[in-house]
Formats: structure tokens, sequence, C-alpha cells
């Protein structure tokens, strides 16, 4: 099988939105979502691309819509690969191969469902501050990075444009309807437990992570990507220590790198050198073959 080495931009008949990193094609009664090799840090995309990262991320959706019963009902149908692919795109296939899903349509729920099992990040901060995330208080002397008694349901708005800002639940229902967001909450501390608990036996940490739900046919189905790099905080277990930042599987490499070059964070971003591209591809390797258990055949 050959693949291309990097997909930064695809443009095919049907695109209707070019994200951070996916690119949507309309299918008539489905859609396309293709994960590219993009790779984005402070909401800016780098113009180098990371060879191979799309495929992990449609991998590792893949898996976990599979492993995991807590993912059920989502919207995939199936990842293109050279038996399954929409025919108007035949040609495509290798840049298409395995990075590509077909999904169900659905009506987009206007809210980031976010899951905390640590404090840390974003989190952190803010419960230096309040002693509380999102609305949600806290017992008093958390240290960085260390586990909370139980998950938190942390929503946050979800921007077109610039930063996700945080929501306290009560505005998360304002926004998308109690009864959804109930659902939606039950849902993404169901999956973030299943998922965390499956990361641990593999020697992994999920610190956190988001989720994307769509309505279908009056059915919450969940969407987009599932407990990737992007979208999750995952830290090596043998490597964690209370009151510190973990290393981690996630773009907080690509940010550390970032933030010691002289750049304002905003567009244009600077050229990435090549073993900091090479060290970024090679994070998110390792994050699918710790998790899997297999690697990840090209």
């Amino acid at each position: 099988m050959t693949t291309t080495p990097a997909v930064h931009t695809t443009d095919f008949p049907g695109l209707i939105a070019r994200g951070k990193v996916r690119d949507l094609y309309d299918l008539g009664d489905r859609l396309m979502i293709v994960a590219t090799d993009r790779i984005s840090a402070f909401d800016v995309v780098m113009s180098e691309p990371v060879p191979h990262k799309g495929v992990v991320l449609t991998e590792l959706t893949r898996f976990w819509l599979e492993t995991l019963p807590a993912c059920r009902p989502h919207h995939l149908d199936y990842v293109v690969d050279d038996e399954h692919v929409p025919a108007r795109y035949a040609d495509n296939i290798a840049e298409l191969r395995r990075r590509a899903m077909v999904v169900h349509k659905a009506d987009v729920l206007p809210v980031e469902c976010v899951v905390r099992g640590y404090v840390a990040g974003s989190g952190w901060r803010e419960y230096k501050q309040s002693q509380s995330v999102c609305g949600v208080e806290l017992r008093a002397g958390l240290r960085n990075a260390e586990r909370l008694p139980e998950p938190i349901f942390t929503p946050s708005t979800k921007a077109t444009d610039g930063h996700d800002e945080p929501l306290t639940f009560e505005q998360a229902c304002e926004i998308a309807g109690r009864e959804r967001m109930i659902e939606a909450r039950e849902r993404s501390i169901a999956i973030y437990r299943e998922g965390a608990a499956r990361a641990e036996q593999r020697g992994i940490i999920l610190a956190d992570t988001k989720f994307e739900f769509g309505i279908c046919d009056g059915e919450l189905l969940l969407i987009d990507e599932v407990l990737t790099p992007d979208s999750s905080r995952f830290w090596p277990m043998d490597e964690y220590r209370v009151g510190a930042n973990p290393p981690s599987f996630d773009k907080q490499f690509l940010r550390d790198y970032l933030d010691s070059v002289d750049w304002p964070k905003t567009p244009p971003p600077p050229p990435l050198p090549e073993n900091i591209v090479a060290q970024s591809q090679a994070r998110y390797f390792e994050a699918y073959q710790r998790i899997t258990g297999r690697e990840l055949v090209l």
C-alpha cells in the first residue's frame, strides 16, 4: 500500500467547510470528514504538516468507537479504505485512506462537552483563582495535576474563531436545552470513565478530554473525534508526579517549543524546524501504539 507523505489540505468537489484540522464534504445523505495533517497551536494553524497525524486521529477515533460501549450511539458509518470509498472520490484514495470518515449527518450540539479527571491546564489556573472550575466547587488544597475524587463536567462554548470560553452547566443548559445537556453530561462522563480505565491498563493517564454530540432523528449521537491527542490530555503513568506538569502525548510539546521562540501567537506562524515536526509525529504515533497495543502500519 502506498501513502502520501503528508496531507496539508484537500480540495475535492463537495467541500463545505474547513476547520483547523478537518475538511468537511457533503455526500448528500452523509458527510465525509477528512482529518488532514495540519496542526494548530494557540488557535493558529502551522504551515508545516505533521505527516500521518490525520491517520492517527481517525484510527484512534475508530478504535474507541469500536471498543467503548458508552460511545454508542455514534455517527460513524465507515472509515474510508481501499474497499470502502465514496464512488466520486475513488481517484483520491491516496489522500483519503484511513484518514476520512463517512458519517451520518446530525445537528451539532452548540456546546463543547469537557470532562476533567485531574486539575490541570486552564482548569488549574481557574482553580487557583476561585477554587472552582466552570462553576464546579472543588475542595481546598488541590495541587497541580492532582486527581479529582470524581470526574467533573466543565462545558465550554464552541468558538468558530479564537478560544472556547468556559461555561457553567446552567449556562450550557440555556444554550442547548436542559434535557439535552443532562444527557450529554451523563454520556460524556460515562465515556471518560471507560476511556480512562482502558488507558490506565496501557500505562496512560487520561487527564481530561472533550466530546462533541449531535442530534439525528431525535437521538443524541457522539460525533467528531474521540479521545485523541488533539482532543485529550494524555500523560504517561510512569512519569506522573502530583504538583508538576507531566510530559504529554498531546500538542503541549509543540506549545512549549512555540513559547520558547519570539512569536506573538498570532498569524502568521513561525516556521517549524524538521526536528520539531518529527518529534511531534513521534508523540502521536506513540499515543496510538500505547493505547491500542499495536503499531500504526502505514
